[in-house]
């Protein structure tokens, strides 16, 4: 593979992006069981979600190397713009391309779920985008960095969550559908452990670099609690979801998905090096992209 292209696939971060789509996973199987699934809508959907997500990444890449957040200290791997593979000048005019494909991903999302029936919820969901794009870029970047005031994990709840399973699921319906909050809860629930196990990891560095998220201001006990009230959580959250909806025991396959959820939250009660949380990103990532498969498809069957 030509070097280039291999810096910015590592860049983009590939293992973040089938995280990112758990919730249109989720919505979409929920549309198809209320009648409502449209392909070219769900398709849209996840190329207009992970855009969102690279150019969160991307952001995220410039934002902490004009900062000095990347470093020598810094324990996870090593990004772009750290490594000297990238330039500043690349990686924003990477993100510059890259909002433009975000903008058009959307128009033609927004134009196929609602056409010219829907113009409220139209230019509802444009805001919604507009925010989504502010969002990515604030998370590091300029001065007023979020991702630096201990929000990331509240706005992650929110656009990983909330927008992405009950605004999806509009997407599909035209309208909000009571079955879609828990598991819209769930996934915001676990996509915020992600983010906090990424933190619990850079604790040290990010305190050096006056980085506040939540796992420094809670410190390292504190944040393993933490991180296993937002795993258990978003398990009860799951589990009256598939009480409270239950047609026929293949509603439960999702059960599957505790088994590795769990085996993780044993694994972290035993971490005492910061490196050893790296590996478990990848599980509790992957843990969560097969809990929605599973809910979504299990409501289905």
């Amino acid at each position: 593979m030509n070097k280039n292209i291999s810096n910015w696939f590592s860049a983009i971060r590939l293992r973040t992006l089938p995280l990112s789509i758990s919730g249109i996973i989720i919505a979409g199987c929920l549309a198809e069981y209320n009648g409502v699934f449209n392909w070219l809508v769900f398709l849209l959907a996840i190329a207009a979600t992970i855009s969102y997500q690279i150019l969160s990444n991307l952001a995220n890449d410039l934002g902490d190397a004009e900062k000095g957040t990347d470093n020598e200290d810094r324990i996870g791997p090593m990004r772009a713009i750290q490594s000297g593979n990238i330039s500043h000048e690349e990686m924003l005019h990477a993100i510059k391309i890259n909002i433009l494909i975000c903008i058009g991903l959307t128009i033609a999302l927004i134009l196929s779920a609602f056409g010219s029936k829907h113009i409220l919820l139209a230019l509802i969901f444009f805001v919604i985008a507009f925010l989504c794009v502010v969002a990515a870029l604030k998370y590091t970047m300029g001065s007023h960095a979020y991702g630096y005031k201990a929000l990331g994990d509240f706005f992650v709840f929110i656009f990983f969550g909330l927008v992405s399973v009950i605004g999806c699921y509009v997407l599909f319906a035209q309208q909000v559908d009571h079955v879609v909050i828990l598991p819209a809860i769930t996934i915001g629930l676990l996509s915020t452990a992600v983010l906090n196990l990424n933190n619990m990891r850079d604790i040290e560095g990010d305190t050096k670099s006056n980085k506040i998220t939540i796992a420094v201001k809670l410190g390292a006990p504190k944040a393993k609690i933490y991180h296993y009230s937002l795993v258990i959580t978003a398990i009860i959250c799951s589990l009256f979801f598939g009480l409270l909806y239950y047609v026929s025991p293949y509603n439960l396959i999702f059960f599957i998905a505790y088994i590795p959820l769990l085996l993780h939250l044993k694994r972290i009660k035993t971490i005492k090096n910061l490196k050893d949380f790296d590996p478990e990103l990848k599980t509790l990532a992957l843990s969560t992209v097969l809990l929605a498969i599973l809910l979504g498809v299990g409501h289905i069957l």
